[in-house]
């Protein structure tokens, strides 16, 4: 960077990076930015500051100084301005600078380098008419200030809106792929529970008969032992063969064995069914604890390696809402505790601390509370992993954000998540962690 010093003899050109060699982020601050270096005494004659814009054409002002310290900026339209007027080169070309910047001074805008370009920009253009091109006066450190080209940082403002659209046009192309392929499994899903239904209402419709035909034979060889009660080698034989006394005493405990079975299997269909109605026209009103035990018999093969579950489910009201959406929710929070469990689990193997004392847990809350003058319905799935970061939590339901390796997270999860909470249901979803110890996700719904 150009530096004029009192006792600098000569100027040199200053060279200012082209825009397209900027490398800028939606969250690019002033310090990105080329900024100008070009610093006067308030004691030197005025004619220095005009070398100093003749020889440097792109200079917009420069920094006056008081025995080394910032003292205030001019700027190159106001210099001019002030110097071409009628009898201004009498009246300040030889004297010292100081003159014409206290007979003209303005107010100026002083910045912190860490100042975010969209927010300069928003400032920048919140001045008045006058001084909305004025260079902005930027502290990059303690007592040492260089200046900003207003030009320049509208560039960059553009650049950012520029990837700010780009960005927004990948999330919605995101979400709206995201939204198809749930779309496209809940469909799938709903289609192979259906297939499964119906023989299973075959399976669970008969059982009642096969049952009563068992007692009913039963029953009759009863009749049969009492009116014979000496049975012919030939019975005698097979009943031994068959075990019939062992018969008699398993094939009702296999009979409510198959009932268990099938119960189970009816239940996992409901709750396939449940998860496939990703394309709801309109909410129903549903029972959040069901649709959580739904949601867990679903994820009943991970949760059998060792993971407890603690389940305080309080009375609620029914909720309307889309039920298939919701699940959504339920589901990527708990395979997220589960994950993040396993990576936790795996740490702390792989450190050597023992696991007999840490069990991994996931707690699920259900209860009414008071929110804003509203009651809101609260379900709080937590887990007592390793925890979230402060800088993480900040942005974790952002899209495309993730801590998960390459090809295990599309960082879309949560984000969906909080759309369909905020969105769909008008609710809201919370995070709280403290790391190294747990993570609580809470969502609140209203209760209408």
């Amino acid at each position: 960077m150009f530096a004029l010093r009192e006792s600098s003899p000569e100027l040199s050109v200053l060279h200012i990076p082209e825009i397209c060699t900027w490398h800028l982020s939606l969250k690019s601050t002033l310090q990105d930015l080329p900024l100008y270096d070009c610093q006067i005494e308030l004691t030197q004659q005025a004619k220095e500051v005009a070398k100093a814009f003749e020889k440097n054409p792109v200079l917009p002002g420069v920094i006056l100084t008081k025995q080394g310290n910032f003292a205030g900026m001019i700027s190159r339209r106001l210099f001019f301005e002030k110097v071409n007027r009628r009898y201004g080169l009498e009246m300040f070309f030889q004297r010292p600078i100081e003159v014409l910047y206290q007979f003209s001074r303005k107010e100026m805008l002083v910045l912190e380098s860490s100042t975010l370009i969209v927010e300069a920009a928003q400032e920048s253009l919140c001045r008045s008419g006058e001084l909305v091109y004025d260079p902005i006066v930027v502290e990059v450190g303690p007592q040492v200030y260089k200046l900003l080209d207003v030009h320049q940082l509208m560039v960059a403002q553009s650049r950012i809106h520029q990837l700010t659209n780009k960005l927004l046009q990948k999330q919605t192309q995101a979400k709206i792929i995201q939204t198809e392929k749930m779309a496209s499994l809940g469909k799938m899903v709903a289609g192979v529970a259906h297939e499964i239904r119906n023989p299973l209402n075959c399976i669970w419709g008969n059982w009642s008969f096969l049952m009563s035909y068992f007692e009913n034979l039963i029953e009759l060889m009863a009749a049969y032992e009492e009116e014979f009660p000496e049975d012919s080698p030939r019975i005698a034989a097979l009943k031994e063969e068959i075990e019939f006394d062992f018969l008699k005493e398993d094939l009702p405990v296999t009979l409510e064995g198959m009932k268990f079975g099938a119960e189970q299997l009816l239940k996992i269909v409901n709750s396939l069914h449940n998860f496939s109605h990703m394309d709801e026209t309109k909410p129903v009103e549903i029972d959040i604890n069901e649709c959580l035990d739904s949601t867990l018999l679903i994820l009943r093969n991970r949760l059998k390696k060792g993971v407890k579950v603690v389940k305080n489910y309080g009375e609620l009201p029914g909720i309307s809402c889309y039920s298939g959406q919701l699940s959504q929710v339920f589901l990527n929070l708990l395979v997220n505790a589960l994950d993040a469990l396993e990576e936790h689990a795996a740490d702390r193997e792989q450190q050597g601390h023992c696991l007999q004392n840490w069990q991994p847990k996931i707690e699920i809350t259900t209860k009414v509370i008071e929110a804003d003058g509203c009651k809101r319905a609260a379900i709080c799935i937590a887990d007592n992993g390793p925890g979230i970061s402060p800088e993480n939590q900040q942005q974790i339901f952002d899209s495309f954000f993730t801590t998960k390796p390459a090809g295990k997270g599309t960082g879309m999860g949560l984000a969906i998540c909080n759309q369909i909470v905020t969105e769909k249901h008008r609710g809201q979803l919370k995070v709280r962690s403290n790391p190294g110890q747990s993570t609580e996700f809470e969502i609140l719904l209203p209760i209408i």
